[in-house]
């Protein structure tokens, strides 16, 4: 059981957020062959995809750091500001500092009689070897989580949703009271399953809800008491289209366009779509541009990025309204 204090300056900032970072490390813990059955669909169609982009050692070397069921894995991981998007996280891991390298490190492989050279070389803050863990991390969220994020986007997001309009209409402990039946509120501690008996006290700082569709069962949470605090936990199923929802659209759009409405319930890029649907970017961009003419789906401009998403119309079909 962790036990989360917080005074009243804790539940003046308290928010929601998603990190790439997280979603990394908890997706190699479920790609294991000890992961998760409910992920049996996608673990099959990621250690594909790590195959075909031959990925294996970046798999591994992210395993070898955060082994799933762990006591513990290095903080220095899943960086705050990795809730700024991947690049941002991946920036500030390669700025970690050699001394906390070195303790996080030392107190990972305790218990291990034998440790790689790569792992020494990397406590000692080698900044290739820094260079190479980012590569690894942004190559595997790129194999394994990026094509996923489209359809685990809509329990992510309608999770955040409910959670800020909880904060919106009930203020902080609103919100915190919204996380039952997995956590409970008992002001002032917020208590949730934990695989040992722990209690944090934020004195102050706040405390970063990070919803997560490869998260399973209990919360995680930095094993640091001194960092800026998180809490890293299961989203809320969200309804989406069922294979039968999809076999009754298909003779409407055909069963490819009707595919790519489902992989609308949440904004995506073109190349994240084309993963999923596993067709080049053209012709997912052709798939797009002809539900937009119709009316199905809208296409938006966000910093860098094209984004494609349901318009209200498009969700009306999806969701047989």
């Amino acid at each position: 059981m962790l036990r989360i204090h917080f005074t009243d300056r804790d539940l003046a900032k308290v928010h929601v957020a998603t990190d790439p970072l997280w979603d990394t490390v908890l997706a190699v813990h479920q790609l294991s062959a000890g992961g998760a059955a409910a992920f049996s669909a996608w673990r099959r169609r990621a250690a594909a995809a790590v195959t075909g982009a031959q990925l294996a050692a970046d798999v591994r070397m992210v395993r070898l750091l955060a082994p799933e069921r762990a006591g513990y894995f290095p903080d220095f991981l899943t960086p705050a500001s990795g809730r700024d998007g991947m690049r941002a996280g991946l920036d500030e891991l390669c700025r970690t500092p050699h001394r906390r390298l070195a303790d996080e490190l030392t107190t990972a492989f305790a218990r291990h009689h034998q440790v790689p050279g790569w792992i020494h070389e990397l406590a000692s803050g080698r900044a290739d070897r820094l260079d190479r863990l980012a590569l690894a991390m942004g190559r595997v969220h790129r194999a394994v989580v990026a094509p996923a994020w489209s359809c685990g986007m809509a329990a992510v997001e309608a999770d955040r949703a409910i959670r800020l309009r909880a904060l919106r209409d009930r203020g902080a402990e609103g919100l915190l009271t919204s996380l039952r039946p997995l956590m409970q509120w008992e002001p002032p501690v917020l208590e949730t399953p934990y695989p040992e008996r722990r209690d944090l006290y934020l004195d102050g700082r706040g405390l970063c809800l990070v919803p997560s569709r490869f998260c399973w069962r209990m919360p995680v949470a930095l094993a640091d008491p001194a960092l800026p605090q998180v809490l890293v936990y299961p989203a809320a199923p969200a309804e989406t289209a069922s294979d039968g929802d999809l076999r009754a659209l298909a003779p409407l759009l055909g069963r490819t366009r009707a595919r790519v409405l489902a992989a609308l319930d949440g904004a995506v890029t073109t190349g994240e779509l084309a993963a999923v649907l596993s067709v080049s970017a053209s012709s997912a961009s052709e798939h797009v541009a002809v539900l937009r003419t119709a009316g199905l789906a809208v296409t938006r401009r966000v910093d860098n990025r094209v984004l494609h998403l349901l318009s209200p119309l498009g969700r009306r079909l999806l969701n047989g309204g």
